[in-house]
C-alpha cells in the first residue's frame, strides 16, 4: 500500500462565495475517515455546506478551528491516505477536492439526492446542515418548526433533538426541561420534591403558550379611589350576609365592558389560523393559586352577574379549586383571563395568556400615590392600581391594545358600569 500525506484544500464553494466561517469539526487528529466523510461544516450569508473528503484514511492534522473564517484554496487537513485507491487531484488544485458542493443531479425518480450542499431557501432563510436535514425529512419534521440556535440562527442537531424532546414530552403531558443533568450536590445539600399533577400539566401548557403565541403586554395604571369607596359602602350592606367582597368582581364587570367595546379580545383564532371567531358571551376565568398548582376556574356570563353574585360565585368556586373540588366543566368555555396578584405584591407583570384566549389581564397590587392635579395645582391621595394585559400579537396590534387598556382605565375610573 502506498500512502502519503494528502492536503484536503477549500475547492471553489459557487454562487459568489469566497470564504465562510467554520462552525463545527466534525474529526479530531488519529480518527480514520472514509471517503465522503464530513470533515467540517462551513457557514456562510448564503449557504450551510458540509466538507466530505475523497480519501479514505487517517486524520493527521486539523489546520482550522471553530469560528475560522476560510477562503478557496485554504487547507483544511491533512489526510495520511492510500494513493493507490484515490483519485485526488494535486495539493495545487481546488477542483472538487471535498466533493461536490453543488446540488447533485437526480439520478433515479424513486431516489432522493444526497445533497452535500443546501442553500438557505429564499422563502424560508433555514440554515441546517445537510445530515439535519435529511433526518428532519426522514422523520417527516418541519424545520420551520424548528428555532436555531447556531449562529446565525443556524439549525443544530441539539436543536432536532430538543424538539423531538419536547415532541415526546407533549405526548406525555408534561413540560419540557431545557436544563442538562447536572449533580447539584456538588456544591451543597440538596432535596429534591416531585412537580404536583397540576404543575406538570400547566407547566406544558404555559410552555406551549408562550412558544406557540407572539405575546405583547400593555402596562397601565387607574385611580380606583372612587372604586374602593363603592366597594367598602357594598361591603357595609353585605355585613348580615357574612359575605365580603374584593376587587375582583368589579374588574370582572369592568372587564367585559371593555370586551363589549372591542369584541375582538373576546375571541379565539379557528383551527385553520384564517378566520377568527368572536363570543357573544363572556366567560371570565380567574387564576387560583392552589396548595397544588395554578388553577383557571371559568365563571360564566359574567355579563348578567350582579357584584354581590360574583361575589358569592367566586367565593364558593376558590373554595372548591383549593380542595381539588373542580369538575372539568368548571375549567372549560373561558372567553378572558384575569390574574391578580393584587393581595399579595408588584407593580406589574407579564401574564401568559390561557389558549384558545387572545388576552389576559394582569393585576397588581394598588398603593396610595399622591397624584397632581393640574386644575387646583395641588396634589392629592389617590389609590392606584398597576395593570398589565397581554395579547396575542396575530390577531391584536399594538394600537388596540393600548386601545383597551385605556378603555378599561376609563371604565373602572368613571364607575359606569355599576350603574346599569
Amino acid at each position: 500500500m502506498n500512502s502519503k500525506i494528502i492536503d484536503i484544500i477549500l475547492p471553489d464553494l459557487g454562487e459568489g462565495i469566497e470564504g465562510a466561517e467554520v462552525s463545527e469539526i466534525s474529526v479530531k487528529v488519529g480518527d480514520t475517515v472514509s471517503n465522503g466523510d464530513t470533515i467540517l461544516v462551513l457557514e456562510s450569508d448564503k449557504a450551510s455546506m458540509e466538507i466530505p473528503t475523497e480519501v479514505s484514511g487517517t486524520v493527521k492534522e486539523v489546520l482550522v478551528q471553530p469560528g475560522t473564517e476560510v477562503k478557496v484554496g485554504t487547507v483544511l487537513a491533512k489526510i495520511e491516505g492510500d494513493t493507490s485507491q484515490e483519485n485526488t487531484p494535486d495539493a495545487g488544485s481546488t477542483e472538487e477536492v471535498t466533493g461536490e458542493l453543488e446540488t447533485p443531479k437526480e439520478t433515479t425518480s424513486d431516489k432522493q439526492p444526497d445533497m452535500t450542499t443546501v442553500f438557505a431557501d429564499d422563502k424560508d432563510k433555514l440554515f441546517a446542515s445537510p445530515s439535519v436535514r435529511r433526518l428532519s425529512r426522514e422523520l417527516g419534521i418541519s424545520l420551520q418548526l424548528i428555532p436555531g440556535t447556531g449562529k446565525k440562527g443556524r439549525i443544530t442537531k441539539d436543536d432536532l433533538n430538543a424538539h423531538i424532546k419536547r415532541q415526546m414530552a407533549a405526548d406525555r403531558k408534561t413540560a419540557v426541561s431545557i436544563n442538562n443533568e447536572v449533580d447539584y450536590s456538588q456544591w451543597g445539600n440538596i432535596e429534591e420534591v416531585k412537580l404536583s399533577k397540576i404543575k406538570k400539566i400547566t407547566g406544558k401548557r404555559l410552555q406551549e403558550a408562550w412558544q406557540g403565541i407572539p405575546h405583547v403586554t400593555q402596562f397601565d395604571t387607574a385611580d380606583i379611589t372612587d372604586l374602593d369607596l363603592r366597594r367598602r359602602e357594598i361591603n357595609n350592606d353585605l355585613q348580615k350576609k357574612n359575605i365580603k367582597t374584593t376587587f375582583l368582581p368589579f374588574l370582572m364587570k369592568a372587564t367585559v365592558e371593555a370586551l363589549k367595546a372591542m369584541p375582538e379580545f373576546n375571541s379565539s383564532l379557528n383551527h385553520t389560523g384564517e378566520t377568527l371567531i368572536l363570543k357573544n358571551y363572556y366567560n371570565i376565568g380567574i387564576a387560583v393559586d392552589t396548595p397544588n398548582g395554578l388553577v383557571v376556574p371559568v365563571i360564566k356570563d359574567v355579563d348578567s352577574k350582579d357584584i354581590v353574585q360574583l361575589s358569592e360565585e367566586l367565593l364558593t368556586t376558590s373554595k372548591s379549586a383549593r380542595n381539588g373540588k373542580l369538575k372539568p366543566s368548571d375549567l372549560k368555555g373561558g372567553t378572558f383571563t384575569i390574574s391578580s396578584l393584587g393581595g399579595i405584591g408588584g407593580s406589574f407583570f407579564t401574564p401568559i395568556i390561557n389558549p384558545p384566549e387572545v388576552g389576559i389581564l394582569g393585576i397588581s397590587k394598588s398603593r396610595w400615590e399622591q397624584i397632581y392635579d393640574p386644575k387646583s395645582e395641588k396634589s392629592f391621595p389617590r389609590y392606584i392600581m398597576p395593570f398589565s394585559l397581554s395579547y396575542d400579537h396575530r390577531i391584536i396590534d399594538g394600537a388596540a391594545g393600548a386601545r383597551f387598556t385605556n378603555e378599561l382605565k376609563k371604565i373602572l375610573e368613571e364607575l359606569v358600569f355599576l350603574d346599569k
